[in-house]
């Protein structure tokens, strides 16, 4: 039997809960040796999830950095901002890294990493989920079967949610783009990489627009105080109200931000709501991200992408065009039609198909979890020389695609992906 990977983890809120506890139930391949957070009731979270008697708790990543090599792999899950630091001093100390995205918050970053990792010999593996959910992978065999003959055109788009808008991209931890990044890259990054990984080449050129316009002061309801916990003339009809977050909304939302989210009662949720970010009108904080951008790409071989990224539609959609046929697939197929994808020949009848993620869980994102972890072992231990299935190699690609399209939105430009990478590389 192989021998068991120990797992580190540097940031222990919720990504990384949801990883520990899927290596939690493969004792046979992963042990969870430590863990690192500010926040010390996160680091008992993954103590108890662990059950190793032996585990180690830190208050902050540099104390584990400190105490040497404590297992094999590094878990970093912490805020975007810090991704750089943390995984260049995961690797530094000797460990491979299993990455929550973004790499990091800038283009010369992700390019620094990559070389850093090749010149330790490091394997650095990016939690690009999607590669690993039974949506896309039964996507990528449709396509790698010929059934759509050669792939013309991808037409992708992600629908945030209104209220996870709200709650991540105007309340939350990626509202601004100088404290965080652009939406593009913070949330989006995972679908340039699905376009980069279902298209199987490089992506030459890229255009953009987009902004933000619904989420701004001018859009306040006449009257509408600055919290959702002082009287609001617009709160029986707001979506946005606060305080559905000790209601409706308290799971999972809640969760991902108050460590008491279960147990607290309607009342501390509210009292922790008059001065938490998230108790603030969506129409006064001071997010400075979209809430809608397009992407019109060029692939090698001249196949051709586009991208729509919205607040205000529900899941991720997908047709890929090809000259035996078309597929078609995504959340309103889920939902209405019966099926997740359906194939339609251009002669010959149409055929669907349902996926299972592998957790039972969320077909169309949370199931890569599942797979991702599943995955992890296997990839950090393949012979020498083999290329990882989230690896660096091509990962970058997708965030140079991201970072270039920001690029393009806000210069009004096309943008050449591979003058945009020269121009940004790490100076020797």
């Amino acid at each position: 039997m192989p021998k068991p990977l120990a797992l580190v983890c540097i940031g222990c809120g919720a990504r990384a809960q949801t990883y520990a506890e899927l290596a939690a139930r493969r004792p046979d391949r992963f042990t969870i040796a430590a863990g690192a957070d500010p926040v010390a009731a996160r680091v008992e979270k993954i103590r108890r999830i662990s059950a190793n008697p032996r585990f180690r708790a830190f208050a902050n990543a540099a104390e584990l950095l400190a105490a040497g090599v404590l297992g094999d792999v590094a878990l970093v899950a912490t805020q975007d901002n810090h991704h750089d630091e943390h995984c260049r001093g995961a690797l530094a100390r000797g460990y491979h890294v299993l990455l929550e995205k973004p790499i990091a918050t800038r283009v010369d970053q992700v390019l620094a990493i990559r070389e850093l990792a090749a010149r330790l010999d490091r394997r650095v593996m990016v939690c690009f989920v999607l590669r690993f959910a039974a949506f896309y992978r039964k996507v990528k065999e449709i396509i790698a079967s010929g059934a759509l003959g050669e792939i013309a055109s991808i037409q992708a788009g992600e629908g945030v949610m209104p209220w996870h808008q709200a709650h991540s991209f105007v309340r939350g931890h990626w509202s601004s783009a100088k404290a965080a990044s652009p939406m593009i890259l913070s949330k989006c990054c995972h679908d340039t990489d699905i376009l980069h990984w279902l298209a199987d080449r490089r992506c030459l050129r890229v255009a953009s627009f987009g902004s933000r316009e619904f989420f701004r002061a001018e859009r306040a309801p006449a009257g509408a105080p600055a919290r959702c916990t002082d009287p609001c003339p617009a709160a029986a009809d707001c979506p946005y109200d606060a305080r559905r977050y000790a209601g409706d909304m308290r799971d999972p939302w809640l969760g991902m931000v108050y460590d008491r989210a279960r147990e607290a009662a309607p009342e501390e949720i509210l009292e922790w709501l008059r001065t938490s970010p998230w108790g603030r009108c969506v129409y006064r904080c001071d997010n400075d991200v979209v809430d809608r951008q397009v992407l019109a790409m060029e692939f090698e071989g001249g196949l051709t992408a586009t991208f729509t990224m919205t607040a205000f539609e529900n899941g991720r959609h997908i047709e890929i065009y090809g000259t035996r046929g078309v597929l078609k697939g995504g959340e309103t197929h889920r939902r209405h039609f019966g099926a997740h994808l359906v194939l339609l020949p251009h002669e010959g009848a149409p055929v669907r198909y349902t996926v299972q993620a592998e957790d039972g869980g969320y077909e169309l994102h949370g199931g890569g979890d599942a797979g991702l972890v599943e995955a992890l072992h296997e990839e950090m231990t393949k012979p020498a020389g083999r290329p990882l299935a989230a690896g660096l190699d091509s990962t970058v690609h997708s965030h140079i695609i991201a970072f270039a399209a920001e690029e393009a939105r806000a210069t009004g430009r096309v943008v050449d992906l591979a003058d945009f990478e020269r121009a940004h590389a790490p100076r020797k």
